[in-house]
């Protein structure tokens, strides 16, 4: 069986981030088959400038290199004004950029947010997936994973101690896995029947 390799992307760049603990907590909870590389260069992304699209600078580049080599991807955001952190809308533009170039198309995702409030980084998650429809981006739809009043769901090591939490991500990795293999499987059977 071919290993599934997902790409984390947290969406803060904050040293003690919950989103940041969730991909870890993720990483711990993979299915046989699937290794999970959390991307840790997020704050090395600068401002989006559409005159340096063509020409990147060299975090972009690995950024867009880690997304199209990747098998799947895998969110974790938090939740700033009812939306997706800015610093994680800035790694998208860059990444979907330019026009032609978009590093995520075609690509299986699933989502995870946590959040101090009892929403639970919602409404970051139906924004993000908003974005997934312009980018072409697969979203495994279920189950949806929001980890709400985040602060009593970590112990002091950062550690995921919520039982409900951790059966929630293990099934959306399952879901993302099988999905990433089943979208790769359609692929190879279209370029097989293409074939003279």
């Amino acid at each position: 069986m071919e290993t599934v390799r997902i790409l984390g992307i947290p969406g803060s760049i904050r040293k003690n981030s919950y989103n940041k603990m969730l991909l870890r907590a993720a990483s711990s909870l993979l299915p046989y088959g699937a290794t999970l590389e959390i991307y840790e260069n997020l704050h090395l992304i600068p401002p989006f400038n559409q005159d340096e699209e063509n020409n990147p600078p060299e975090p972009v580049r690995e950024l867009k290199r880690k997304i199209k080599e990747a098998d799947a991807i895998l969110f974790a955001t938090p939740e700033y004004n009812y939306s997706v952190p800015g610093v994680l809308k800035n790694a998208i533009d860059w990444a979907s950029r330019p026009y032609g170039d978009n590093s995520f198309d075609g690509k299986p995702a699933a989502v995870m947010s946590a959040s101090i409030g009892m929403l639970g980084g919602s409404r970051a998650q139906y924004h993000l997936r908003q974005m997934f429809v312009f980018l072409n981006i697969y979203p495994v739809n279920l189950p949806e994973v929001f980890v709400t009043f985040a602060s009593q769901k970590f112990d002091s090591q950062g550690n995921l101690i919520d039982q409900d939490a951790k059966k929630f991500i293990s099934q959306l990795l399952v879901n993302l896995v099988d999905w990433a293999r089943f979208l790769k499987q359609k692929k190879v059977a279209k370029l097989t029947s293409s074939l003279p």
